[in-house]
């Protein structure tokens, strides 16, 4: 099971863009996918939550936890990278990296934060009411 596995996408334009929105907003989920996580899977050390396992095609499906503010945590959901092993092929093909709508947002435009958390321009009267409201709840 050991080895070194390839990494293909399922696609790989939107993927990049998500990867980029990472990178921007929140570095240290970005600097732990790329020198800790993506190497760890390269080598077949694979990381995060086992989702599923196809046994006829030979796949695991998994979904790893990437480091991120509690606030955002609590504001957009976690961030995870989504990924299938193929291990017969020695294949990892990258999913997508959740949550895909402030990310792809963050891609787009420029988001502004609110009390340090990004705020979607979609939804930013909901985003700034959870923020307000998770505030007043740790006091």
């Amino acid at each position: 099971m050991k080895g070194t596995f390839l990494f293909e996408y399922v696609n790989e334009n939107e993927f990049k863009k998500l990867e980029r929105s990472l990178k921007k907003y929140n570095m240290l989920a970005y600097k732990k996918l790329y020198f800790e996580y993506y190497p760890a899977l390269k080598e077949g050390n694979f990381l995060g939550e086992l989702i599923s396992t196809n046994k006829a095609k030979g796949t695991k499906t998994y979904e790893l936890k990437l480091p991120t503010d509690a606030m955002f945590s609590k504001v957009h959901g976690d961030i995870k990278l989504h990924y299938i092993v193929y291990e017969k092929e020695s294949i990892v093909m990258l999913n997508t990296l959740t949550p895909e709508d402030i990310l792809s947002e963050g891609h787009q435009s420029e988001l502004v934060t609110f009390k340090g958390v990004m705020v979607s321009k979609q939804h930013s009267e909901k985003d700034m009411f959870k923020i307000n409201l998770l505030n007043m709840l740790q006091k």
